[in-house]
């Protein structure tokens, strides 16, 4: 789910003369800035361009985070995925089953593999697949199920593991959106048989440029992957398996690891704001985002649902307030999965949520002051607006 678009970072520059950008990157913290220099001159008077030490350090700096025992720096979240799957095995003539509301990353990389993606309905609430939803889609030919921690919210894991375990069928956790979240104590990506991340610039742990890891706690699952990720060598020019060129760069392993460690800081930030439009917002006649006992939601999107959203869209415009929307079209209305069959109203939670959800600004550096000015604005539209 390594999703550019509505959610993409902007710069500075494109945020300038707005009372509320959407987003911003962490360029304007000269601390910050300070450090990263640092670590590039490093890395240039070292030559560790690809790979290299600085990845390592970073690999198990994550891994650690994530509570697993290895993590595998590759060139994007997408590539995580398709690579975690061909970990697995899976291709052609076996299904993997994903949520449709979701960026599209997670079905293609299942099609890249050769696999059929089938598709699934969300929960109205949470907007994640569930364990009912996908027990209504197995068959015999299933042979992994990857659930989306959309927006930074976990999965409902506990009876999907057990589903999946009861039949044998893999888990690949989509934490794309969801790093340093948890379900009762346990974080995303550790859950599952492996779990995959993007570090693509706009995420909660960006970096500068593409970036992707699986995370596993299974040593031939690690040991695969990091073959297929390097052309399958299991050293230079011992080749084991046909492999691909999805290494993750050194320099931004350096710049992951150095960020890695301001993470949980900016995470409470997320969180924090995240509690201030819950309390703003609540006479706002919005649907915000719900949240559960158990659950760390780590709030890469803050997504509320509105009727009109097209509306309420252009009238926070008009105020200076950038926001977002994930995802305008659920996968099965696309028409690059025209294929599977799939029409308007096979999936209705999903397709309400593609004309509903609209994203709110959410960043660490977002102040009090300007999280009032959008539920101002939010609220002089109510009720029209109300989901």
């Amino acid at each position: 789910m390594n999703a550019p678009g509505a959610g993409t970072a902007l710069p500075l520059a494109a945020t300038e003369g707005k009372r509320v950008p959407f987003i911003r990157l962490d360029n304007a913290n000269p601390e910050l800035m300070a450090e990263l220099l640092e670590v590039v001159e490093r890395i240039a008077s070292e030559s560790a361009f690809t790979l290299g030490p600085e990845l390592e350090r970073f690999e198990q700096n994550f891994a650690a985070y994530c509570g697993t025992e290895y993590g595998l720096g590759v060139s994007s979240g997408t590539a995580a995925l398709e690579l975690a799957l061909r970990g697995l095995g899976i291709g052609p003539g076996d299904e993997v089953i994903v949520p449709t509301y979701s960026f599209i990353a997670t079905a293609e990389a299942v099609s890249t593999v050769g696999a059929t993606p089938v598709i699934v309905d969300i929960d109205p609430e949470t907007a994640l697949l569930t364990a009912a939803t996908v027990e209504a889609a197995l068959t015999e030919k299933t042979r992994c199920v990857i659930p989306v921690h959309l927006f930074g919210r976990p999965v409902d894991m506990d009876p999907l593991l057990a589903l999946c375990r009861e039949r044998g069928i893999a888990v690949i956790e989509d934490a794309c959106q969801a790093h340093g979240a948890e379900y009762h104590g346990a974080r995303a990506g550790s859950m599952g048989d492996m779990g995959c991340f993007s570090f693509y610039p706009g995420k909660n742990l960006g970096a500068y440029g593409e970036g992707g890891m699986v995370v596993t706690n299974n040593d031939h699952h690690a040991r695969t992957i990091r073959m297929l990720r390097d052309w399958g060598a299991e050293k230079k020019y011992h080749h084991v398996l046909k492999g691909y060129n999805f290494r993750l760069e050194g320099l931004q392993g350096a710049v992951l690891r150095v960020k890695l460690r301001h993470l949980e800081n900016w995470t409470e930030a997320r969180r924090a704001r995240a509690a201030h439009y819950d309390r703003v917002l609540s006479a706002a006649n919005v649907a915000i985002p719900s949240a559960s006992a158990g659950l760390r939601h780590v709030y890469h999107i803050y997504a509320i649902r509105v009727a009109d959203r097209a509306a309420t869209q252009a009238a926070l415009a008009a105020e200076g307030i950038q926001t977002g929307i994930h995802y305008p079209f659920p996968v099965h209305l696309l028409p690059a999965y025209a294929d599977l069959g799939y029409r308007a109203g096979d999936f209705p939670h999903s397709e309400r949520a593609a004309n509903e959800v609209l994203s709110l600004p959410m960043y660490p550096e977002l102040t009090a002051a300007q999280q009032d000015v959008v539920a101002d604005a939010l609220k002089a539209l109510s009720p029209s607006v109300a989901a």
